[in-house]
């Protein structure tokens, strides 16, 4: 069983998850192949390495080759329970989906089971959030602690108009937990990232007492004067001898 430190200075999106998840030995046949799972069309997966500010990172790539539908939690859940994924993969997804339909309905003042998902729907994200579970059950991650989020200014454009970062959703999420505002214009933790990491950390703050036996760096799309990538140290916290100064 593994711990997994995830060290946003950069923030954190789907697809940085799942480039630091490969780039920690998750095999993108395997990834690929648990993904088929889900009887998706209409994308490829590619995976690439990348540098940013010097630093190694895996880049994935998911493009869209068809139109897709937009979709609703309920259609979301029926993929996923209708596939073949292992049952903690299933969970995972499943718990990641439902926190951010009830942020997103929250801020559309409907109900989780009327919003149409539009992006988080699309099949981009829905490889980036059960990538992430399929990532997690294999490399048999069982703890997850976080660095405190940072966020950006501006606006962004998306299925809803132009919306000032963060986004209402990404805010909604990240209530009660440790974030911290950044004079950096750009979108630094997207919905995706926002619901994959306060669905499933443990603990905000410092990394804790632990053995690093990897580390692995996740690239993000945007332009930056920064390493725009997300960095997870994975190790153990077993037989931990602490030596006081």
């Amino acid at each position: 069983m593994h711990t997994a430190y995830f060290d946003c200075f950069s923030g954190i999106a789907g697809d940085m998850i799942l480039g630091a998840l490969l780039d920690l030995d998750l095999p993108l046949n395997t990834l690929k192949k648990e993904i088929a799972k889900l009887n998706l069309t209409g994308y490829t997966i590619q995976v690439e390495r990348v540098t940013r500010n010097n630093i190694s990172a895996q880049n994935v790539i998911i493009t869209v080759t068809k139109p897709q539908p937009h979709r609703t939690l309920s259609d979301i859940q029926q993929i996923i329970m209708n596939s073949t994924l292992a049952i903690p993969i299933k969970k995972t997804s499943l718990n990641i989906f439902k926190r951010l339909a009830e942020a997103e309905a929250k801020i559309h003042q409907t109900s989780p089971n009327q919003v149409h998902f539009h992006e988080i729907g699309a099949v981009d994200s829905l490889i980036d959030i059960i990538g992430t579970a399929i990532g997690l059950h294999h490399l048999k991650i069982t703890t997850i602690h976080s660095s405190p989020l940072p966020l950006g200014t501006g606006f962004v454009t998306c299925a809803h108009g132009t919306l000032p970062i963060p986004a209402p959703a990404t805010l909604e999420l990240v209530k009660h937990i440790p974030v911290y505002q950044t004079n950096r214009k750009q979108e630094l933790v997207t919905p995706t990232g926002a619901a994959i990491i306060t669905t499933l950390t443990k603990t905000f703050g410092t990394m804790p007492p632990m053995h690093i036996n990897k580390i692995g760096y996740g690239a993000g799309k945007t332009p930056s004067e920064y390493p725009n990538i997300l960095r997870i140290l994975l190790g153990t916290q077993e037989n931990l001898q602490i030596q006081q100064n």
